[in-house]
């Protein structure tokens, strides 16, 4: 195991009772599954929460017993790594609505003793936060040195700056938008129309027999397409045009088609459908551009450290900018650096070095103006 690496690490779970939804509904119980590294201090004021992208999940770090691969940023979640475990104590969740141990469609329905379904109450990235919050009470944490995610990460870190300003130091907001632009609720309604479209589906009621793979294969194909740039693909890619087949049978004939379609398969093995549903569409009622976000009579001062990537087409930088420019307006501070990547939207998992001496520049400021006289 490297040194720089968190070890071996189990998964957890907090249970709780009653969640009330933004929209008025309620969830009588509430499971949330986390992953926690480093060590919580006497004070309880050096936790930081990750937030995950879309299909993520609470494996943020170091290895689960017997695999070969580590959580999904385990490049910078570690002992002197950008979220550096030896200072912080990191938790990481698996959001409201997901797949992956936290309660959601597929979870079972107390009223009913079977799945929720398309039964399971519409949730929005509020109450993803609403939920996380929960957790975090849980620890006896009553401030967060900071919230960190990339993507649809990006967005819960935004919604705890609107809804629990008070509740965090810094936020390090990734990749993301003040709100969920046509194109992107395009690319989302595409994807969920694939998997309603999937005769499995059975208007989300399929758990027991056949799953909509097919549809959900075709909706993260389309959507991995979104997460790389035009540059990435045709280096990843390269064509070599293979002889015309007389029969056209639809064949994989391209190594591009050949990754998607593997992407797809492989995906449906850990991705619940229904949860793709719900998540994009909370994603796509995004919205944190209103007059209740760090409103200026409340006197807040949270540190904003706010990151893009030059060739992310899905969330590409003029978005990010906007970000800056809305918090400069409410007086905030703002940190703000455009990385030069051809990765696309994946950069975010991708562009280890610059996000690590982004990040560990601006932490350790903070580290010292928080914890500088305590050394």
């Amino acid at each position: 195991m490297a040194r720089d690496s968190v070890g071996i690490v189990q998964t957890k779970y907090f249970t709780f009772e009653n969640l009330v939804l933004e929209n008025g509904q309620s969830l009588p119980q509430v499971t949330i599954a986390y992953e926690t590294y480093g060590t919580l201090n006497e004070k309880k004021n050096n936790a930081i929460l990750i937030t995950h992208a879309f299909t993520g999940d609470a494996h943020c770090a170091g290895f689960h017993e017997g695999d070969k691969k580590p959580g999904w940023w385990d490049s910078m979640v570690g002992p002197g790594k950008a979220f550096d475990t030896n200072k912080y104590f990191i938790i990481a969740s698996n959001v409201l609505g997901g797949c992956a141990g936290t309660t959601g469609p597929e979870s079972i329905n107390p009223a009913t003793g079977v799945p929720y379904g398309t039964d399971f109450p519409a949730i929005t990235i509020s109450d993803m936060v609403k939920a996380q919050k929960k957790l975090v009470e849980y620890f006896g944490i009553e401030k967060l040195f900071s919230v960190a995610g990339g993507s649809m990460g990006g967005m819960q870190v935004l919604q705890w700056a609107m809804d629990y300003p008070e509740f965090i130091y810094s936020a390090i907001p990734i990749a993301i938008t003040l709100r969920s632009t046509p194109q992107q609720i395009a690319f989302n309604e595409v994807g969920r129309q694939s998997i309603m479209g999937d005769v499995a589906w059975k208007k989300g009621h399929y758990y027991g027999g056949p799953e909509p793979d097919k549809g959900l294969a075709v909706a993260r194909m389309l959507g991995h397409i979104t997460y790389m740039s035009d540059y990435s693909m045709q280096k990843k890619f390269p064509v070599k045009n293979p002889e015309p087949n007389e029969n056209f049978d639809f064949n994989a004939d391209f190594e591009v088609e050949e990754y998607l379609r593997y992407r797809g398969s492989s995906f449906v093995k850990r991705f619940d459908a229904n949860s793709y549903l719900y998540l994009s569409k909370a994603i796509d009622y995004f919205d944190v551009q209103k007059d209740n976000f760090l409103p200026e009579e409340k006197n807040l001062d949270i540190k904003f450290l706010v990151i893009s990537f030059k060739s992310d087409w899905l969330y590409p930088p003029y978005q990010s900018e906007n970000i800056v420019k809305f918090l400069k307006m409410k007086n905030q501070e703002v940190t703000y650096c455009n990385i030069f990547s051809t990765y696309g939207h994946d950069a975010f998992l991708l562009e280890v070095k610059d996000e690590t001496r982004l990040v560990k520049n601006f932490l350790n400021r903070l580290y010292d103006e928080v914890f500088g006289s305590e050394r």
